[in-house]
């Protein structure tokens, strides 16, 4: 379970066929073994790491497990918050795998209130208003909502256990979105499309307040948006595309036939054909750069954001061949790159894996708060 070298992980994460079928993926209890591993093998690894960090003084010269001690793990704040939601995420939707107790041991050594109360003094230091802005803050509230929805004694001590710190990151939104004039589109981690979507889906369960605001905000940002330049796409270290997921977030905010039609005049190019060609690959030239690795978990998150688009359309639009198909292709690259071999994706490809293959931003309700 500890190894890292998790080899020929696409065998058992199977390509389903697509014409009705929703998800071009299916999880199986040995593939969500090996991404299990991938977040078991990195929570608790300290170093490398790269750090984000306002120093105040001479004091802030610490080690990372110092700094914030729940989130130390997996090279970074984010990598290691959305590690610990693999595990959650993974441990709810298999509750009897082999990988079950270990998983919860994990969760168990960092969520504690001592690390939590770390966390939230962090977060709320002098300098740092940015801190994890949006990315890491969204993945925050999306381990909130796993554990959460989670039904067992254990996920509801933790999730107890997590909330001063959800809190903190639900102020520090909610005290940033009203001053946000303008959207960010790019396709590393500040991007507000993707962010929102996890935020969007966490808050209608759990804060309508920030539902709402959030909402407000992604109307006024994109509800005029047109012609997208997808052809631009992808640039040298995207992780993530500007253009899909921002249909990909819409598509949580428009009742689908609105969807359907605003759709056509942000991306007018998707074929009517059952095609991915239209869309090609992010092709990495070298897995042991960690920016130009960033291109695997491109081919991930689009293959679940364009799963996501095509469940937004009404089952009749004649896009939906054609989104399916290439989230296809992009699921099949971007999971056999999956692997575990090189650190660089290694800390954080699982997590994208899991996001795609568990569905989890599938099937939020669209049209209001």
């Amino acid at each position: 379970m500890k190894s890292i070298r998790i080899l020929a992980l696409c065998a058992t994460v199977v390509t389903a066929p697509l014409g009705a079928q929703q998800s071009s993926t299916m999880l199986d209890v040995n593939a969500a073994g090996r991404f299990a591993a991938l977040a078991l093998a990195c929570v608790h690894k300290e170093y490398p790491n790269k750090i984000s960090h306002v120093l105040n003084s001479p004091e802030d010269v610490r080690a990372p497990h110092e700094l914030t001690p729940a989130f130390y793990g997996c090279f970074d704040w984010h990598s290691s918050v959305h590690g610990h939601w693999l595990l959650a995420r993974l441990v709810r939707t298999f509750p009897n795998a082999p990988f079950v107790t270990e998983a919860m041991a994990a969760l168990k050594t960092s969520i504690t209130a001592e690390h939590i109360a770390g966390e939230v003094a962090y977060l709320n230091g002098a300098g740092r208003e940015s801190f994890e802005r949006p990315y890491g803050l969204a993945w925050l509230l999306q381990l909130a909502a796993e554990l959460r929805e989670t039904p067992t004694p254990e996920a509801a001590a933790l999730s107890a256990t997590l909330q001063p710190l959800e809190a903190a990151v639900i102020a520090r939104l909610r005290e940033w979105l009203p001053k946000l004039a303008y959207p960010i589109r790019e396709g590393e981690h500040p991007q507000t499309a993707f962010s929102f979507g996890l935020i969007l889906d966490y808050a209608r369960v759990s804060n309508g307040p920030l539902a709402v605001e959030v909402i407000v905000n992604v109307r006024k940002f994109h509800l005029r948006d047109r012609d997208c330049p997808i052809s631009y796409e992808p640039s040298g270290q995207d992780f993530l595309s500007p253009c899909i997921a921002e249909a990909d977030l819409m598509r949580r905010v428009l009742p689908p036939l609105e969807f359907a039609t605003w759709l056509a005049t942000f991306l007018p190019r998707i074929p009517h054909t059952n095609s991915a060609d239209w869309l090609p690959l992010g092709v990495v030239t070298d897995k042991t750069d960690g920016k130009l690795a960033h291109l695997d978990g491109l081919n991930l998150s689009r293959a679940w954001m364009l799963e996501g688009i095509a469940s937004g359309l009404p089952p009749s639009d004649p896009r939906r061949g054609a989104l399916l198909a290439a989230a296809k292709a992009h699921a099949t690259s971007g999971l056999a790159a999956v692997t575990g071999e090189h650190y660089e994706g290694g800390h954080w490809l699982g997590s994208f894996a899991t996001y795609l293959t568990t569905r989890r931003g599938i099937g939020k309700p669209a049209g209001g708060s």
